[in-house]
């Protein structure tokens, strides 16, 4: 890997730090090679703090530590995509990210499909939404739902309207998504079951 760490003239790169698992920014640093080396070496990343002129790993002081997974460099060579595993939070002010956010996994449009259900559920009135309708049945009719979307999905499976069978697929997940919260849990509760599987 050959960083151009002369590029502005500081011998300093950005190192744009990434959460492994969640693949959250949680913060934007500065190495130059001895913060490289450096980082490569104790497998904690280690930055060049401008205001402070010195090396500087995160974590020094407050124990919320960067664990090196992984390092990438950009196509011009003066930019680092450092992949981790944050020990606490990454931010000064004591919050996930730099940016405030919290540091959570999100899978896209199902997990705003997920929050537009949980909203649903919490809000609506049960005569106004049909997921607050259902919801309030109780967890067997929510179940039996799936259950029956299922099926629907087999049906579908054994012909040939490819169309049919995604609408029955997209049903199925919707469905499934509002059992989950009828037995009080989320999408990642299954997906840390996935993991965990892993080999």
């Amino acid at each position: 890997m050959t960083i151009n760490f002369d590029k502005n003239n500081d011998g300093l790169v950005p190192a744009i730090i990434q959460d492994i698992t969640t693949k959250n920014v949680l913060m934007l640093g500065y190495m130059n090679q001895e913060a490289f080396n450096k980082t490569q070496e104790t497998q904690l990343v280690t930055f060049f703090s401008r205001s402070k002129n010195r090396l500087w790993t995160k974590g020094e002081e407050s124990g919320n530590t960067l664990q090196l997974v992984a390092i990438e460099l950009d196509c011009d060579q003066d930019t680092l995509l450092i992949q981790v595993k944050p020990n606490g939070p990454t931010c000064h002010k004591g919050t996930d990210t730099c940016w405030n956010r919290e540091n959570t996994e999100n899978y896209g449009f199902l997990s705003n499909l997920e929050s537009v259900i949980k909203d649903r559920i919490s809000n609506a009135n049960a005569t106004s939404s049909y997921v607050a309708s259902l919801f309030a049945k109780g967890v067997n009719k929510v179940a039996q739902k799936v259950g029956e979307e299922a099926v629907e999905v087999i049906i579908e499976a054994k012909d040939e309207n490819d169309e049919l069978f995604l609408n029955e697929s997209a049903d199925l997940l919707f469905h499934y998504l509002l059992l989950l919260q009828a037995k009080g849990f989320e999408l990642k509760d299954v997906v840390n079951v996935l993991k965990s599987r892993e080999k």
